[in-house]
């Protein structure tokens, strides 16, 4: 797709940048080992989506945005794989970044990707001020307290979680920032696309859980089981797995219905389309996944 090839491109143009001398050789390597290869980039997919649907006004602004998605994404990534946090070994099918280059670079990687995000905007200030300030906003929200992702990873280290709150900081509110930075690089009403990404973000959240309780590490790239034994609240927890299924099915009608009316907004129905057909694993939807063992997967409290 166009967009793919936007992306990577944008992406590849950013890093070079960064990576580029005086940046000390590990450090260099392990911010391109952790963009690249990436996952399904479904984030910028969705920026760019909606700044198409918005016309598209600004297609180097667009990119700008949905790359500094990516970033913070990326991020929140090796963020997470941390020993201080899940301490996992692999992520996207290879050694996570502080498997790979130690704690004290991965850490290291971790800020300086969310520095490139939103130095990747601020290069845009001088000929887009006003959008570039919004987008700048979002992102912020998005990433930080009290309900970005700094708090989403903040929340699994409280005695007691708000499970909504958490749910929303830790995945929906990037998805959130995707659709509203894209509505503005695109010329559109950002709180008319709000709804659409944190719609979208919550069903990507659900999808995670029953992939976590269901998948399997070789196939996913990522370890599994990770939520039961960090003791975390999730959705297959909550509602069992045909609940999270259908409360899966319920986030993507409602994020399909939330589309504002626009020229454009195919681009958004066809990402929401591909979204559904890969969210959610075939065997779940066929009934032939069985739990090895009678365990939270299968409470429906």
């Amino acid at each position: 797709m166009e967009s793919d090839l936007r992306i990577e491109a944008a992406l590849e143009q950013v890093v070079a940048k960064t990576t580029a001398s005086p940046c000390p050789e590990h450090l260099a390597e392990a911010i391109r080992y952790a963009v690249f290869p990436g996952g399904g980039r479904v984030r910028p997919g969705l920026c760019l989506a909606v700044a198409k649907a918005c016309s598209d006004g600004e297609p180097a602004l667009a990119d700008a945005a949905a790359v500094a998605v990516e970033l913070l994404h990326c991020a929140s990534l090796v963020q997470d794989d941390l020993p201080c946090f899940d301490d996992a070994p692999l992520r996207r099918g290879q050694p996570s970044v502080h498997k790979r280059f130690g704690e004290a670079v991965a850490i290291l990687v971790g800020d300086a990707l969310i520095v490139m995000a939103f130095n990747v905007v601020a290069a845009r200030v001088d000929s887009h001020p006003g959008a570039c300030a919004k987008i700048l906003r979002a992102l912020a929200e998005a990433a930080g307290a009290p309900a970005g992702i700094a708090a989403g990873q903040a929340w699994e280290s409280e005695p007691s979680v708000d499970v909504a709150a958490y749910h929303h900081a830790k995945t929906a509110a990037l998805f959130e920032a995707a659709a509203m930075t894209g509505a503005i690089a695109g010329g559109g009403d950002p709180a008319a696309w709000r709804h659409v990404g944190i719609l979208l973000g919550a069903a990507y959240q659900v999808a995670d859980d029953l992939a976590d309780a269901t998948g399997e590490s070789a196939t996913l790239g990522k370890p599994v089981h990770q939520d039961g034994n960090n003791s975390r609240p999730t959705m297959v927890e909550s509602l069992g797995i045909e609940g999270a299924i259908r409360r899966l099915d319920q986030l993507l009608d409602q994020a399909m219905q939330s589309i504002p009316k626009c020229v454009g907004r195919g681009n958004v129905e066809y990402l929401l389309r591909v979204s559904a057909e890969r969210l959610c694993p075939p065997k779940l939807r066929t009934g032939e996944f069985t739990p090895k063992s009678a365990d939270s997967t299968e409470r429906t409290g």
